[in-house]
């Protein structure tokens, strides 16, 4: 199955945000009020998707993250004791002006295998710098996301092996330093402002980034609080988006002068199976076919299913 194939398949929930009709004008905020809150999950922890490392390339040195039992995780929900959830995208739609709109320039770091961070914020036309730190290759695949018409190609391009690594032992351990930069422009159709990136070779590398048209929005931690300020006074729908979920929730909101609002979401954590790869015991594809004396070890962090 085609990574595309497999993208879309993560892909079908997805709503449409409609596009403001406006530009959005930078001014003096003198009366703003202030947004927080929490976004939390509930319900069983999702199953998640597991990757058997055994049938992709770089079996040891992607391994270092792993189960300890020949699988790699996509940690896409990342919940707390108290159901926090961490990396979801809380924004405020149909602001006309406000805030300076000022955003830092996007940088994805493939690193131990994973694209760091998970999640980006950025505008359309913005361009995205995707740095190689691994001594490994990867293949960068962006899609534009949507539940009509599915996945668009965005880029496919190699990212080749970082040649500076000084590595010692059985590539346990090195020191990551910085490859050549994929630099990319991003520009989403009408309708969109969901993008993913997935490495060909590696397909449980994922970063996602969402388009916004302008500066009143909030990336849960891990604590899933999330804080939006210097907000106009007036009328607004506050939406959060979470890559696990693929969905939005919404809530219609007043911010009055000055003013301080709550508004938590709760998701309710998805059931059942959520993509093609889970993990399963599969005797033909056991750690054995890497041939004798070769091991997966997760010498850099253990992941729990």
């Amino acid at each position: 199955m085609s990574v595309l194939n497999v993208v879309g398949i993560g892909l079908m929930t997805v709503v449409l945000w409609t596009s403001s009709a406006w530009s959005y004008q930078e001014m003096t905020v003198a009366n703003g009020g202030t947004i927080q809150g929490k976004v939390t999950l509930v319900g069983d922890k999702p199953r998640p998707m597991g990757f058997n490392l055994v049938t992709i390339p770089d079996p040891v040195y992607c391994g270092r993250i792993s189960t300890g039992t020949g699988w790699r995780i996509v940690e896409d929900f990342i919940i707390g004791p108290d159901g926090s959830l961490k990396d979801a995208v809380v924004m405020l739609k149909n602001v006309k002006k406000g805030k300076p709109f000022n955003l830092k320039k996007v940088r994805v770091d493939a690193i131990d295998c994973d694209f760091l961070p998970f999640v980006n914020v950025l505008r359309d036309q913005d361009e995205i710098t995707v740095i190689n730190m691994d001594p490994v290759e990867h293949d960068i695949q962006g899609y534009e996301t949507a539940r009509v018409r599915g996945a668009r190609i965005l880029f496919n391009r190699p990212l080749p092996m970082n040649p500076f690594h000084k590595v010692l032992g059985f590539m346990n351990e090195h020191t990551h330093l910085e490859g050549k930069p994929m630099v990319e422009k991003i520009h989403l159709r009408k309708g969109r402002n969901i993008f993913v990136m997935q490495c060909g070779f590696h397909p449980y590398m994922f970063s996602w980034g969402v388009v916004v048209n302008n500066p009143y929005f909030s990336i849960t931690k891990e604590d899933g609080r999330f804080e939006i300020t210097d907000v106009p006074p007036g009328d607004y729908t506050l939406t959060v988006w979470h890559a696990g979920t693929k969905r939005y929730l919404e809530k219609e909101i007043t911010v009055k002068p000055k003013g301080n609002l709550t508004e938590n979401f709760v998701y309710k954590a998805p059931k059942g199976r959520r993509s093609v790869h889970e993990m399963v015991e599969n005797p033909h594809f056991g750690l054995e076919l890497l041939g004798e004396g070769v091991e997966i070890v997760p010498s850099l962090r253990v992941q729990k299913p």
